[in-house]
């Protein structure tokens, strides 16, 4: 992907690239961790571990930027020998980044998954007989009131609270509520209060994640999970009382 008005490529410490975006002014993954590394590591290792024992896994992809997270999903499955049939699907507003996925310089593991960047980046979907990847070209909160799937996964993967903070807020996570199953698993690089704060009032169990070579990171869900730490949320709160969820009325009065 040239770089463009929007865009600037940026390699990462892993030596993956990924992109700044000058409108968010965020760079897609952190530079420190590596953008393979953090998708792998705090999204797709843990997810598909807590999911093993499903034969078919249906993700939500929020966002879906350069596709890092969708596309280690492919790369990992085909290098742990996992048979599943697989459904993504997953919101994004800027056209233009999606139309230029075809040329950005993805590491040379991702080779093999040519024809599927092609098609998403061309079409917005790939479909083969075990595998649906759908991207919808618009607002991630609108795609959420109009979304008819039901979710195993929830890769929580927005740019931070502090520059898209309507995708960090308690009534965005009411909505993703919905959509996830009981059992269903959702990942976040975002540690901070007061995003755990609008998870744990939706009702989710929050964990603490600690993913090899990565800063720590968060897993909730709706049902009780094995092998992380509780994060104990009413301890959190007694000892933080100033503290609070995100809202969508206190984003809208700025």
């Amino acid at each position: 992907m040239p770089s463009s008005q929007k865009h600037t490529t940026v390699q990462s410490e892993d030596g993956t690239f990924t992109a700044f975006s000058k409108e968010f002014g965020e760079h897609y993954h952190s530079t420190k961790d590596g953008a393979l590394t953090e998708s792998l590591q705090k999204h797709v290792i843990p997810a598909f571990e807590l999911s093993k024992n499903k034969s078919e896994l249906t993700i939500l992809d929020i966002c879906f930027g350069l596709g890092f997270n969708t596309l280690a999903t492919l790369y990992y499955m085909k290098r742990e020998g996992i048979q599943k049939k697989l459904s993504v699907y997953s919101p994004e507003f800027d056209r233009e980044l999606i139309n230029s996925l075809q040329y950005f310089q993805y590491p040379d593991i991702f080779d093999d998954l040519k024809k599927i960047i092609v098609s998403l980046s061309t079409t917005g979907e790939y479909k083969d007989d075990d595998l649906h990847v759908s991207l919808y070209l618009g607002d991630a909160r609108e795609y959420l009131l109009i979304c008819k799937e039901k979710f195993d996964i929830v890769y929580q993967d927005a740019f931070s609270p502090a520059a898209n903070p309507l995708l960090w807020t308690k009534e965005y996570f009411k909505d993703i509520k919905k959509l996830i199953k009981d059992d269903g698993v959702l990942t976040t690089y975002s540690v901070s209060l007061a995003t755990r704060l609008a998870l744990h009032q939706n009702g989710f169990n929050i964990y603490l994640a600690t993913p090899k070579g990565c800063r720590s990171s968060t897993i909730a869900s709706p049902s009780p999970i094995e092998g992380y730490e509780v994060v104990d949320m009413p301890h959190k709160i007694l000892c933080n009382p100033g503290a609070k969820a995100l809202s969508d009325a206190d984003i809208q009065s700025l």
